[in-house]
C-alpha cells in the first residue's frame, strides 16, 4: 500500500530542492518565490511505495492567492498520509506559523529544519532535540542542497505516516477562547472532531472559504457563537488568535535557538542589496547584466576583443557545421538508394526545416544557463522588488514582475505563475502582457535577422533592444488596461527577499537542459510535422505537383499578406510564417528555412563566417522591416499552449478572447509605427 507524503513550507524554503533530491525529478529550482505553482507529484528514490507531492509555498493556511488554496486544499481536504513541513532554518520565527497551522490539523507530520549549513554559518544553534520534545512531532535538521539529513527525515516521515501519529492538540488559546472553538466545533458534528476543530478555528478567523461551506441550517447558530468568541477577544479574535501564536512561537524560539548575534548584524545579502537595490544604481545595473547575459550568447566580438565568438555563437557554428553534415549524409544516402525526387525533396525539406531550429539551439542552452544562474542567486527576486517602483505607476506591483521574468523562458509556466497574484486584477493584466516577454522559442527568430541583415557589431544589440521592446511595451499596456479596463484599482506589494546563494551546478545545468530538451522535443514533433505540411502545401496545389509560387501555400499566403503589408513585409511568404508561428514560434525559422532557401553547404558556410543565414530574406526585408517583423512576433498571440494556459487561468473564453485581442491589436500598432518612423528616420 502506498504512502502519500505531501511537501509543504513557505516560499522560498527549500520545498522544490528537497523534492528533486527525494524524487530525481527535474523541477526547476528558482531562488524566489513563487516558481511551484502546483502540486506535483513523483516517487521517492530508495522507497517506490512512497510517492510524495511537492506543493506551492504558503505563509498560512488562511490563503489569499490561487497557489495558496491548492496547498491547504490538499492538506486539509485529500489528507496524505504524512506533511513534511520545511522550515527555512535562518527565519525559523516566521516559518513556525505554518507549522502550528497544520499540527491544528492533527494530520502526521515531519519538521524539516532545512539550510541548517546557513544557520551553522551565522554561528547560530538550534536544539532540534528540545524543539521536537516541546512541539510533539519529530524534527529534523537537514540542508536539502547537499542531501544532508534526507535519509533521516524520510525514516521519520514514513514512520509517522505508518503509525498515524497526529501532532497533538496544542493549548494556544484562552480558555475562553478555546471554549468557543470547542462549541463551534461540536456544532459542526462529532464524525471528524479533529477536521471540525480545525474548521472552528477558521470560522473564528472568518475565513471566508470555510465560512462559505458551513451548513445553512447551522450558519444561525456558528455565527452566535462567533460572535461569542469575538466578543470574549475584545471584539478581534482573528487577531487574537495570530498574536497568541506568535507569542508562542517568540517563547518557542527564545528556548530553543541560540544566536550567536543578538543585535542585526550585517549579512552579505545586506550589504549586496545596498548596492543591487539602490534607488538610484538598480536599473542600470540590470539593464548593464541583461546586456552581458546577451553579449555572452549573441557577441561576434565577444570581451570588445575583434573576432572573439562569444560561447553562444561559437556553439551554434559547431552545431550548424555538424547539422549540415549530417544533412548532407542523409541525401547522399537516398540518393545512394534511389529514392524518388519526391521523397529526397521532401528530406530535405524536413532536415532544412528542423535544422533551422537545431542550429539555434545553442544559443538557447546558454541564454538559460546565465537566466538560471541570475534566478537561483537571489537576484532576479530583486529585479522584482527594484521594478515596483516603476510598476505601482502602472497599476500592478513588483510582484507581477515575476511571471514575466519566468515568460523569459516560456510562456505557459509563466502564465501559471499568475496564480501568485492576490489580486484578481494584477493576475488578468499579467496574463494578457506576459507573453510580450520574449520567450526561448522566439530567440531563433531575432538570431536569424541578425545574422541576415545586420552586421556583426550590432547583432548583440538588436537582439537585445527586442528584449527591452518587449519590457516596456508590457509597462505601457499595463498602464492603459488599468485606466481604462480596470478602472485604476490598487495593487500592494509584499514579498519576502531570499538571501543570496551561489547556484548550484546541478541545479543550473537540469534548468538549461530542460530548456533544451523542451526545444529538441518540439523541433522532432511539432516542428517535424508542421515542416512536412508546409512542404506538401509549397508544393502542391488542386492540380498536383507545381512551383512554389502556384501552390497552395502560397494561395493562402497571397491571400492574407494585405493585412501585413503596411507593416513592411507584404510578401506572402512572411504572412504565411506568421500563421505557422502561432502553432509555435520556432516554426517561423523553420518556414523560412524552406521558403528562402533552407540551409545549404553554402549557407551553413556562411554562418561559421559571420555571414548572412539566409541571404533570400533580403529580396523581401530590409532592416526596417525585418524589425518590424520581429516585433510583431514578440507582440502578437502566443503559440497555442499559451492561449490554452491563458483560458485555463483565466477560466473564462470571454477574457481570453480579449486577451488574445489585445495582443494583436498591440502586436500590429507597435509594428507599424516601427516600420513607418523607422522609414521616415532612415
Amino acid at each position: 500500500m502506498s504512502i502519500r507524503i505531501g511537501l509543504a513550507g513557505n516560499p522560498n524554503c527549500g520545498k522544490t530542492t528537497l523534492f528533486n533530491e527525494l524524487t530525481g525529478s527535474r523541477q526547476h529550482v528558482g531562488n524566489w518565490p513563487g516558481v511551484t505553482v502546483d502540486k506535483k507529484e513523483g516517487v521517492y528514490k530508495k522507497n517506490k511505495e512512497v510517492i510524495i507531492l511537492d506543493l506551492p509555498g504558503t505563509y498560512s493556511l488562511s490563503p489569499y492567492s490561487a497557489e495558496e488554496i491548492v496547498a491547504r486544499d490538499y492538506i486539509v481536504k485529500e489528507k496524505p498520509d504524512a506533511v513534511i513541513d520545511i522550515v527555512d532554518g535562518t527565519g525559523i520565527e516566521r516559518n513556525l506559523y505554518l507549522s502550528l497551522q497544520i499540527m491544528e490539523t492533527r494530520i502526521p507530520m515531519v519538521i524539516a529544519l532545512n539550510m541548517m549549513d546557513e544557520v551553522e554559518q551565522k554561528g547560530d544553534q538550534i536544539d532540534c532535540e528540545k524543539l521536537s520534545h516541546i512541539l510533539g512531532v519529530p524534527v529534523i535538521p537537514v540542508v536539502a542542497r547537499s542531501g544532508r539529513g534526507l535519509k533521516e527525515l524520510m525514516d521519520a516521515a514514513v514512520a509517522v505516516a505508518e503509525s498515524g501519529q497526529k501532532p497533538e492538540r496544542m493549548k494556544l488559546f484562552t480558555e475562553d477562547l478555546d471554549n468557543s472553538i470547542r462549541a463551534i466545533a461540536n456544532v459542526l458534528g462529532d464524525e471528524n472532531f479533529d477536521e471540525n476543530w480545525w474548521k472552528a478555528i477558521k470560522l473564528v478567523e472568518n475565513d471566508e472559504v470555510v465560512t462559505n461551506s458551513v451548513d445553512p441550517a447551522k450558519a444561525a447558530a456558528i455565527k452566535d457563537l462567533v460572535d461569542e468568541a469575538n466578543k470574549s477577544a475584545g471584539g478581534d479574535a482573528e487577531s487574537m488568535i495570530a498574536d497568541l501564536r506568535y507569542q508562542y512561537i517568540s517563547k518557542l524560539v527564545k528556548d530553543c535557538v541560540k544566536k550567536a548575534h543578538k543585535d542585526h548584524v550585517k549579512t552579505k545579502s545586506d550589504q549586496l542589496d545596498e548596492i543591487l537595490t539602490n534607488r538610484i544604481l538598480a536599473l542600470p545595473i540590470f539593464a548593464a547584466v541583461m546586456y552581458g547575459m546577451f553579449a555572452c550568447t549573441f557577441s561576434e566580438n565577444f570581451l570588445f576583443i575583434e573576432g572573439l565568438l562569444s560561447p553562444g555563437k561559437w556553439l551554434e557554428g559547431f552545431v550548424g557545421n555538424l547539422w549540415g553534415i549530417f544533412a548532407d549524409g542523409m541525401i547522399g544516402l537516398l540518393e545512394g538508394m534511389g529514392a524518388s525526387e519526391w521523397a529526397i525533396g521532401l528530406a530535405a525539406s524536413c532536415l532544412d526545416g528542423v535544422g533551422s531550429v537545431v542550429g539555434f539551439l545553442p544559443l538557447v542552452l546558454v541564454l538559460f544557463l546565465l537566466l538560471s544562474f541570475l534566478e537561483d542567486s537571489g537576484y532576479m527576486a530583486r529585479v522584482a522588488f527594484v521594478m515596483d517602483r516603476i510598476f505601482r505607476h502602472f497599476g500592478l506591483s513588483g510582484r507581477s514582475f515575476i511571471p514575466m521574468l519566468m515568460g523569459f523562458g516560456c510562456s505557459v509556466p509563466a502564465l501559471m505563475a499568475s496564480r501568485t497574484l492576490e489580486s484578481d486584477k494584477d493576475r488578468k493584466i499579467t496574463m494578457m502582457i506576459t507573453p510580450f516577454m520574449s520567450c526561448g522559442a522566439k530567440l531563433p527568430i531575432y538570431a536569424m535577422f541578425a545574422a541576415t541583415l545586420f552586421a556583426d557589431q550590432s547583432q548583440t544589440v538588436i537582439v537585445f533592444s527586442v528584449y527591452m521592446l518587449g519590457i516596456v511595451t508590457a509597462v505601457a499596456s499595463a498602464l492603459i488596461l488599468n485606466k481604462f479596463a480596470f478602472k485604476n484599482e490598487v495593487s500592494n506589494f509584499i514579498m519576502e527577499l531570499p538571501q543570496y546563494r551561489i547556484p548550484t551546478f546541478k541545479s543550473v545545468m537540469i534548468h538549461g537542459w530542460e530548456k533544451v530538451k523542451g526545444f529538441a522535443v518540439k523541433a522532432g514533433t511539432v516542428i517535424f510535422v508542421s515542416t512536412v505540411l508546409i512542404w506538401f502545401l509549397s508544393n502542391f496545389n488542386f492540380g498536383g505537383m507545381c512551383s512554389m509560387e502556384e501552390s497552395l501555400l502560397a494561395y493562402i499566403g497571397n491571400g492574407i499578406k494585405w493585412i501585413f503589408a503596411p507593416l513592411g513585409w507584404g510578401d506572402w511568404r512572411a504572412s504565411v510564417g506568421v500563421v505557422t508561428g502561432w502553432i509555435a514560434k520556432e516554426n517561423i525559422v523553420a518556414t523560412f528555412g524552406q521558403l528562402f532557401g533552407g540551409i545549404s553547404d553554402e549557407t551553413v558556410e556562411a554562418v561559421m563566417a559571420g555571414e548572412e543565414a539566409l541571404p533570400a530574406i533580403g529580396e523581401v526585408f530590409n532592416q526596417v522591416s525585418a524589425y518590424s517583423y520581429m516585433a510583431f512576433n514578440l507582440l502578437c498571440m502566443p503559440c497555442f499552449a499559451a492561449v490554452g494556459a491563458i483560458k485555463r487561468e483565466m477560466g473564462s473564453w470571454k477574457w481570453t478572447l480579449r486577451a488574445v485581442g489585445f495582443q494583436m491589436a498591440v502586436a500590429y500598432v507597435v509594428a507599424f509605427l516601427i516600420y513607418w518612423i523607422g522609414n521616415w528616420m532612415v
